[in-house]
């Protein structure tokens, strides 16, 4: 009788993974992850993308899992590099990304023993539980696959996260039968309750001016938001919601959610419901942005309930579930909207886009000469800088829910490794989109290594680099609350035609924007990584400086005495 041929438990966790559909990895090797990766590169069912640094790893999955809508997957080394990624946890612990983080760890007799073993962090589990929704180690062979299947069940159950496992680099070794099974768990979807869905439909069948605010939890309900658009309901976006609605639609005020006006027309709606949104700080003034009432809520996390805003209706449940009886429900009363509220959102919206674009001063021509090329099938990518916060948060706008990617957690220097996560994502799916990304030189530093990925991986994306030569906002914020007293935000930056040059990355500088619109037809129509560099010391600042997020008086610093 012939025996069935062992494999290593590292090449089991390549077969499952293909088998939960990832088509694309991002890590670092090390000899602590080899038997894994050596199995991608045998099994060639899983293209592996080699960053510099695990942190721009991380970035990379990340985007990657939010821009195709699938699990993301980062592969790291054990101890210091485990700690590398700590930060890209973080955000996808943020935004809410299912994100499967696979680390080595050193040999099993000598974990925990605190032996000083090279390349062991002391309690290193803790620190993955810590920024992680979950973490798990691997005992031993037999029940590696069952550990995977179990983190990756978690990273994609909703609320959904980044789950990290650790894998001794002795059971990677190990030699075992293929496991017979190899399909992921099934994902649990929490299923409303009817009673809670018909209360629900009973309060908003009596207004008449109703708003929804989409936040991340609602991008899968897009078709059960279209039915409650066709009923007449405005919607509003947070910047993760953004997309759900196509941004050019009429019933849509887009990420406009804090402007004045926008304030003053939620005190004309007579509800609002709010949709897998966290309600956060900088999206509601520091919870203080007056919305309508009844404000009700709908969230598949019932811990959500009465956080950050008093609601006056909760439902728990999947966001999809729960529209799709809403609009049954009201479709059988035959309840309209009345028609005036999409009259009046409209009107509000267009003040509020023309008072953006008045503070823009020159950069509106940067604005709308992005728009123009991107067109409507682009992923939109967005590091932390003064741009982003400015108007990349709500322009430019885009048509489909997993098209805009940025840093939640408000940390910089992730957005030219998200790029590059996003356009592996766009190649390995055939999505068709090119990848636009928005950073700012203080942030663009950080990751700076990972251009030699972008180059490297032929990653069809332009970085749209705003130079000033300084932490921007973090000046304004100086000028603005601590008397003009500015320290620490002037940066020596790299020469970028000379930087891209040494690695053969096409690099245009401009520094005029009456030369904008040919170099950027030239980088756009130009398949593979561009870094366009826009000179904001030569072309001038923002017509209105933004100072960070509004600020109460008690923050305010004190000027300096008198010398």
């Amino acid at each position: 009788m012939t025996s069935t041929p062992k494999v290593t438990v590292g090449t089991v966790v390549a077969a499952f993974l293909e088998q939960c559909g990832v088509k694309a990895a991002f890590g670092v090797i090390s000899i602590h992850n080899m038997p894994i990766l050596d199995a991608f590169a045998l099994r060639g069912q899983t293209r592996f993308v080699m960053a510099r640094g695990e942190a721009g790893a991380g970035n990379m999955a990340d985007a990657y899992a939010r821009s195709t809508s699938s699990l993301g997957v980062c592969i790291t080394s054990t101890g210091p590099a485990a700690g590398n990624i700590a930060g890209s946890l973080v955000e996808a612990r943020n935004a809410g990304t299912p994100l499967l983080h696979i680390t080595g760890q050193i040999e099993t007799q000598y974990l925990d023993q605190n032996l000083a073993y090279i390349h062991e962090a002391p309690d290193q589990l803790a620190m993955l539980t810590a920024v992680s929704k979950a973490a798990f180690r691997v005992r031993n062979a037999e029940t590696c696959l069952s550990t995977l299947k179990a983190a990756v069940q978690a990273a994609q159950t909703a609320p959904t996260g980044p789950v990290s496992v650790e894998i001794p680099i002795d059971i990677q070794q190990s030699l075992i039968e293929m496991p017979a099974d190899l399909s992921p768990l099934p994902i649990t979807v929490p299923v409303p309750s009817e009673a809670a869905i018909d209360a629900l439909a009973e309060q908003l069948a009596a207004k008449r001016r109703p708003l929804l605010w989409l936040g991340g939890g609602a991008r899968h309900a897009g078709a059960a938001v279209a039915r409650l658009k066709a009923l007449g309901f405005g919607i509003v976006s947070t910047v993760q919601g953004r997309g759900i609605v196509a941004e050019d639609d009429p019933a849509s005020l887009g990420a406009y959610n804090i402007q004045k006006p926008v304030e003053a027309f939620y005190q004309r709606c007579d509800a609002m419901l709010v949709v897998g949104s966290r309600l956060r700080s900088n999206e509601t003034l520091k919870y203080e942005l007056k919305l309508p009432r009844p404000l009700l809520r709908i969230d598949a996390d019932a811990a959500q309930q009465g956080r950050c805003y008093a609601d006056d209706g909760f439902v728990w449940g999947d966001s999809a579930l729960v529209l799709d009886g809403l609009a049954d429900r009201l479709e059988a009363r035959g309840w309209k909207a009345d028609p005036e509220l999409l009259a009046d959102l409209r009107k509000t919206h267009d003040e509020v886009v023309a008072s953006l674009h008045d503070g823009l001063g020159p950069y509106t021509a940067l604005v709308q000469q992005l728009q123009k090329q991107a067109g409507r099938q682009f992923n939109w990518v967005r590091d932390v800088t003064v741009s982003n916060s400015t108007w990349g948060n709500r322009e430019l706008r885009f048509f489909e829910a997993n098209a805009g990617v940025h840093a939640t957690g408000g940390g910089i220097g992730m957005g030219m490794p998200m790029a590059i996560g996003a356009a592996v994502g766009a190649a390995v799916t055939a999505s068709g989109r090119k990848t636009l990304a928005l950073a700012g030189d203080g942030g663009f530093i950080l990751n700076l290594g990972e251009l030699a990925t972008l180059v490297q991986e032929e990653c069809d994306a332009l970085i749209v680099l705003m130079n000033d030569q300084r932490y921007g906002v973090i000046q304004n914020i100086q000028d603005a609350s601590y008397g003009g007293r500015r320290c620490y935000v002037e940066l020596h930056t790299p020469d970028y035609a000379q930087l891209c040059a040494s690695i053969r990355l096409p690099h245009a500088r401009v520094t005029d924007l009456a030369e904008l619109p040919g170099v950027l037809d030239s980088a756009w129509s130009r398949k593979g990584p561009f870094l366009l560099e826009i000179d904001m010391r030569a072309i001038g600042g923002f017509k209105t400086n933004f100072a960070g997020p509004p600020v109460n008086k008690m923050d305010q610093v004190p000027a300096a005495p008198a010398a």
